[in-house]
């Protein structure tokens, strides 16, 4: 049966309304279009490490995160296509219940870093009742602006581990030139966490 997803949110603006002080968290993101956004929340700050070709390996690598620094704020930024590439990593989220992981998946229903083939969640595919039955208890799906501030409120004050569905338009993502130097972000990230920022 198809879900017929609506969409009416510019992925652009919606991560600085998540995260309005994103300077308390700590990011990773995967593919381009969800790096590129994160990236320009935080003006490609030592509080993010951005991937580049690490298809599906976002949420695990923020797992990792959240359970060596446990009182830190941890978000993972990932598409829909990522998503469904490391499908499994939710299971090990669930398994392991970190309070401090947040898994936003921006879900445009395309794969955009390949030509804009249409994706699975397109049509049959429910990341929110996926990441449910792997057993994360905190979800929700959000699809049009005004919703957006529930899902800020969701991220800050439900259980973690949370993961935030949010149905994004099929457009461009942000227009921001990230550094793709992996090593060089690693060791900015690294200084930066030790450095508690």
């Amino acid at each position: 049966m198809a879900i017929s997803p609506t969409a009416n949110i510019d992925r652009r603006e919606l991560l600085p309304l998540l995260f309005p002080n994103h300077q308390d968290w700590l990011f990773v993101s995967g593919l381009a279009g969800a790096s590129k956004d994160a990236a320009a929340l935080t003006n490609d700050g030592a509080n993010i490490y951005t991937m580049a070709g690490a298809m599906g390996a976002a949420v695990s690598i923020g797992l990792g995160m959240a359970l060596s620094a446990p009182d830190r704020k941890i978000a993972a930024i990932n598409g829909d296509g990522e998503m469904l590439m490391g499908i499994g990593s939710l299971i090990t989220v669930a398994s392991e219940a970190p309070q401090n992981l947040t898994i936003v998946c921006l879900d445009n229903s395309m794969h955009g870093e390949t030509g804009g083939q249409t994706g699975h969640t397109s049509a049959t595919a429910n990341l929110e009742a996926i990441a449910q039955g792997a057993g994360i208890g905190s979800t929700m799906t959000i699809s049009e602006p005004d919703q957006i501030g529930d899902a800020a409120k969701f991220i800050t004050e439900a259980p973690g581990p949370r993961f935030l569905l949010a149905r994004i338009l099929p457009t461009a993502p942000s227009a921001f030139k990230r550094n793709l130097d992996m090593a060089a972000c690693r060791v900015r990230f690294k200084q930066g966490l030790a450095a508690g920022t």
